[in-house]
């Protein structure tokens, strides 16, 4: 359906994790609420799960051979990264044009502040130009992909809203502002959560070919190749129990333990094992490095679920 590109909040908003009811659910939190419930798919551990019968092919498919990429950073040397934007429970909802998947878009108006960050720099007309809003007090995310200020509202391609205290998933065979037809924002890697020592949660990553097919908790596929040594949109992989971490150490390695316990879930066509997060100054850019030491060999497939084409 896309390529993948590979932030930091809003203007006078902030991203951290807070404590409070949403933290003792034990679920991720974002802006004051629990991103989805804690039995949800993002949020459950992997590394006991049973291994794919396929692994070997999918991650060969993926490359063996390439190394991971962290597709975010501290902006210095680019904007790289998918922001999430904050807006007040009081923001003013603005109308939306759908321009190319109306028809499984869901349809707005959203609460998109016109200041709202836009993957990529806002000037340009390159990359997926997604657009992500979390709504206190209400806890729904907005998310827009190839997203433009419109009026007084917003264009883009497709988008989708979540209620982030529900494991409702979108109809069966719809995108979202993700090529998978999932949110974007639970699997971004954050500042905060490395800087409080865990990222318990699965993170997000994108492959150049994937299957005509799609695993729960995905619901749209984005190819026309049924070969099955090829990546359904949704499969998760984990990092190898067996794979050594002690070489690596402060950011990297807080996100290596995740990707060990959670794994990270296939969301969209793009570059080989770019794995998401948001940018943020906090980032530190030498310690990420680390991250493309890690070959995709490192990495098996895991079995959740049968794959669905419809």
């Amino acid at each position: 359906m896309r390529a993948c590109r590979g932030r930091h909040c809003g203007r006078g908003a902030t991203v951290t994790a807070r404590t409070g009811a949403a933290a003792a659910s034990g679920a991720p939190t974002l802006a004051g609420c629990s991103v989805f419930p804690a039995d949800n798919a993002w949020n459950q551990r992997v590394d006991d799960l049973p291994l794919h019968p396929d692994s070997d092919a999918l991650i060969a498919s993926i490359g063996t051979g390439d190394n991971l990429h962290p597709d975010f950073g501290s902006g210095r040397f680019g904007d790289f990264g998918i922001p999430i934007t904050v807006a007040p429970a009081g923001q003013a909802h603005v109308p939306i044009e759908f321009t190319d998947f109306g028809d499984e878009s869901d349809p707005g108006p959203y609460p998109i502040p016109p200041d709202a960050r836009v993957e990529g720099a806002r000037d340009r007309d390159d990359g997926d130009r997604h657009v992500l809003v979390v709504q206190q007090g209400t806890c729904m995310l907005y998310e827009l992909f190839n997203a433009r200020r419109r009026g007084e509202g917003w264009a883009a391609s497709s988008g989708a809203v979540f209620d982030l205290s529900s494991n409702r998933l979108r109809p069966a065979g719809h995108t979202s502002a993700d090529a998978a037809g999932l949110p974007i924002a639970p699997g971004l890697a954050r500042v905060d959560e490395v800087e409080a020592g865990a990222i318990r949660h699965a993170l997000r990553f994108t492959a150049r070919r994937t299957r005509r097919a799609y695993i729960h908790p995905a619901r749209h596929f984005a190819s026309s190749d049924d070969s099955p040594s090829l990546p359904p949109m949704g499969l998760r992989v984990r990092l190898k129990r067996s794979f050594d971490l002690s070489p690596y150490g402060g950011q990297a390695r807080v996100i290596l333990e995740a990707l060990r316990d959670y794994g990270m879930l296939l969301a969209d066509n793009g570059s080989d094992w770019f794995v998401s997060g948001t940018p943020d100054p906090g980032w530190n850019d030498d310690e990420l490095d680390q991250l493309g030491r890690v070959p995709g060999s490192a990495f098996e497939a895991v079995d959740t679920g049968p794959a669905r084409t419809g």
